[in-house]
């Protein structure tokens, strides 16, 4: 179900589309339920499930330890018994300890069973940088997550989207990784339509028409393209923005059609450049547009070290406007 669009709307930012998603699916159906670390009686580390436990009990929203394997495999067996959980990593970099679950369970069953079971479950975690955390609280293991066969992988970049995106995750059949980047969660408002709505899963979305290149890119990147996007404007450069933000399943028709429109390619992510989510795309494009191409494909993307845990050097790590135009100005004026 899209949304209404005679739906009334307000301004709010991801944080609180993200609590009226969870909200409202609570309410819908009893057999969503909501646990991790701190997100019952401390609304979590973040407050995006701030008032769901008073309003739906203890049963229903709950406090974990702090086991995030526990907390992806207590997940598993519930969808696996008909519930439809929803489980919070308090930061993606957390997620690490779970991998076991995830890579030997998670997108395994529907198939190991021959489709007698499978796992509807959403798993929720803010990632990326750009507020200045500390280690392990910026990671952005999207890449990781997309080689799990027979998982979902979602990155929103705005309130609306975020809020029809988790609602549409949440009805899934199948294990959905749902990340939030953590620099949108309270910088960001927009009009978000009330009440129950869902987007589409697996579409790109063009958030600005232009003709010289497209950049690519999702999540926290899709502010800084934008911004990027506005300066070239002043010099009469029209950039294309295409948010991607299904990574898995990725549209690849939807990129591709970018591509023959502006026959120019650059990729904006903040994970570290080698083996991120950006080369599966730039192979795509390379597969299967080459001859609509003017220019390489460039990438924009964070250095092959962790991300720093000194936040004195946290600009020089994730991609900002000025790196984006230097690679449009790459792209041109090959």
């Amino acid at each position: 179900m899209i949304a209404d669009r005679e739906s009334k709307t307000r301004a709010l930012n991801n944080v609180q589309a993200i609590n009226e998603a969870l909200d409202l699916a609570l309410e819908r159906d009893p057999k969503v339920v909501l646990f991790g670390e701190d997100v019952g009686r401390m609304g979590g580390v973040f407050r995006a499930s701030d008032g769901l436990q008073p309003k739906y009990g203890e049963k229903r929203v709950f406090d974990t330890p702090l086991a995030e394997s526990g907390i992806v495999g207590l997940g598993i067996g519930m969808a696996m018994a008909g519930l439809r959980p929803v489980a919070e990593i308090q930061f993606a970099g957390f997620l690490y300890p779970a991998l076991d679950q995830i890579l030997s369970h998670l997108g395994r069953m529907r198939h190991r069973t021959r489709g007698r079971f499978s796992v509807p479950m959403v798993i929720r975690a803010p990632y990326g940088g750009g507020v200045k955390t500390p280690e392990q609280h910026a990671d952005s293991p999207e890449a990781i997550l997309s080689q799990v066969a027979g998982v979902k992988v979602i990155i929103p970049s705005s309130p609306e989207r975020a809020k029809g995106l988790l609602l549409s995750a949440i009805e899934d059949p199948d294990p959905v990784f749902f990340l939030e980047a953590i620099k949108l969660y309270r910088s960001v408002k927009a009009e978000v339509p009330e009440g129950y709505y869902t987007l589409p899963i697996g579409k790109t979305r063009v958030v600005r028409q232009g003709h010289a290149a497209s950049l690519f890119c999702y999540g926290g990147m899709v502010e800084v393209c934008q911004k990027a996007a506005e300066v070239a404007a002043k010099e009469g450069v029209e950039l294309e923005i295409v948010d991607l933000e299904t990574l898995v399943p990725l549209d690849t028709e939807g990129v591709l059609e970018s591509v023959k429109k502006t026959g120019r390619a650059v990729i904006v992510y903040e994970a570290m450049r080698t083996g991120g989510f950006g080369a599966e795309v730039a192979a795509r494009i390379a597969e299967e547009a080459l001859d609509h191409l003017q220019a390489p494909i460039v990438r924009v993307a964070g250095w092959d070290a962790p991300y720093p845990p000194f936040s004195a050097v946290e600009n020089f790590y994730r991609p900002d406007a000025r790196r984006v135009l230097e690679a449009v100005r790459k792209v041109l004026t090959y």
